[in-house]
Order: structure tokens, then sequence, then C-alpha cells
């Protein structure tokens, strides 16, 4: 795990006390496209999570709830965060 899916993930912890959650980097994958890290990490974070924060809220909701929690990360550079509510 790339130093930056650990850090969203520590944060999500923090934050939305998830039920379940995973952290994937797929930076890698992304190698050469717009907004992909010359060093293949932390540009392209895919998150799937459930969280009991979540209950009542839209999709719309739940997924600002995670944007907010990882602004900084994404004012730093964070190119593309895929959330996937599970």
């Amino acid at each position: 795990m790339s130093s930056t899916a650990l850090h969203i993930q520590q944060r999500l912890g923090e934050r939305l006390r998830p039920s379940a959650l995973e952290v994937l980097d797929e930076s890698a994958a992304h190698a050469g496209h717009t907004g992909a890290s010359p060093s293949g990490q932390g540009s392209h974070i895919r998150v799937r999570i459930a969280s009991p924060l979540f209950t009542g809220l839209s999709r719309v909701q739940c997924h600002r709830l995670v944007y907010d929690a990882l602004q900084d990360f994404i004012d730093q550079g964070l190119h593309a965060l895929a959330i996937e509510l599970i």
C-alpha cells in the first residue's frame, strides 16, 4: 500500500469510523495519463467504504462526507478519487 493510500485509510478511519474500508492505489494503471504521479503512486485512489454515519443519507451525501474528510489530499494533488459505497 502506498503511503498516500495508508494516510487516506487512517484519515477515513478517524473521521468516518467505517465498518468496512478498502483503499486501493490505482495510480500505476494510469501512468502517462493527465494527472498521473511521476512516482506511480498517490494520484489515483479507489475507496470502498461502509460506515454507520451513512445511515439515512443519499449516495451524494455519503460521497460528500468522504470528499470532506479527504479535502486536504485533493488540495495537495490527489487527481482522481473513486468512491464505492459497500
